[in-house]
């Protein structure tokens, strides 16, 4: 959907765990021989919280954000939590980052938005809305998540891709004069893939006080084949609802910003015909950080130096549901 809102990413933060898990010690755990999950997935390592928690890692990323937009925490007016996993069931990760924060008395109002790996592009189409209405002028977005807890070693194809982590930007009105703005927004679900990618239990449905529900309804399970499937047939038509001619090439748009659900995940883009080095790539190093992963990747291509502002960059995912959202802006 074209649109032009005078949105700025004024600042990045990101946190990652000092724990850095090789492929090889998923090897191990899932029984297989050295290489094979580095092979298969892609991804060399990851980081797993040890200790922390992921409403404090979204606070220390909070904290650079806010530093790299010249920001003080007061100046915050709305705080966004967009984790696909939260830390307990009440309240939700919001306030708690906020307590983190030292800002537990301010009265800032705190809200989550839970669209699990697309959490961070939904909650960038509210707060732009939000901002554009005059609702706020500052508004900070967190994803933090810490998915390592729900890992199934008994499924190989999904233990090899979940790593933690945290990311967090400030958004603003653009000051006058500047370029930065969001260009196009767009969000579709398909819940004929519900159940391709899921956590039975933690809900109604399966209770944690259930004595039917049984510990792997509480593990992450995904059927990879299935919903590589769905993607590449739906992927190509939803581009085309983005801008049109956006699944045949890249256009003027600079850099793009992908989740990074697997290596064959990624690879799916080549049948647009984008060019490689356009696409910025963290899976190898950090694996899938759910929802965190577009900022932690985001945060990846503005300080290494690739994004530079006045760049048109495609912000694109999917998440669990079946769903898939994009975002082009001008950075």
């Amino acid at each position: 959907m074209n649109i032009a809102l005078p949105v700025k990413i004024a600042g990045v933060g990101r946190y990652l765990p000092e724990r850095i898990v090789p492929s090889c010690e998923i090897d191990l755990r899932c029984g297989l021989p050295p290489g094979s999950i580095e092979r298969h997935s892609g991804v060399r390592e990851r980081r797993w919280a040890d200790g922390e928690t992921s409403t404090y890692m979204g606070a220390q990323a909070a904290t650079e954000a806010l530093a790299n937009a010249g920001l003080k925490l007061s100046d915050i007016e709305l705080i966004v939590n967009a984790s696909g996993t939260p830390e307990q069931a009440i309240p939700d990760n919001a306030p708690l980052i906020q307590r983190h924060l030292g800002l537990g008395e301010s009265g800032i109002p705190c809200l989550s938005i839970h669209a699990t790996c697309l959490s961070f592009i939904a909650a960038l189409d509210l707060s732009a809305s939000l901002l554009a209405a005059g609702r706020y002028q500052r508004i900070l977005i967190v994803s933090s998540d810490i998915g390592s807890v729900g890992i199934n070693f008994a499924e190989p194809e999904s233990a090899a891709l979940i790593g933690d982590a945290a990311a967090a930007v400030v958004v603003v009105n653009t000051p006058t004069g500047e370029a930065s703005r969001i260009q196009a927004i767009h969000l579709e679900t398909y819940g004929e893939g519900a159940y391709l990618t899921t956590i039975n239990g933690g809900g109604s449905r399966r209770s944690p006080n259930d004595p039917a529900t049984r510990p792997e309804d509480n593990l992450f399970h995904m059927e990879g084949p299935q919903l590589l499937r769905l993607g590449r047939r739906r992927l190509g038509p939803f581009l085309e609802r983005l801008r049109p001619g956006l699944s045949g090439s890249l256009g003027g748009i600079q850099w793009v910003i992908p989740h990074q659900p697997s290596h064959l995940g990624l690879r799916t883009l080549r049948h647009f015909g984008w060019p490689e080095a356009r696409v910025i790539r963290t899976l190898d190093w950090l694996g899938n950080c759910i929802a965190a992963s577009i900022p932690v990747t985001l945060y990846e291509a503005i300080c290494q130096g690739c994004m530079q502002r006045g760049d048109e960059v495609l912000l694109l995912g999917t998440g669990a549901g079946f769903s898939m959202g994009g975002v082009i802006l001008i950075y």
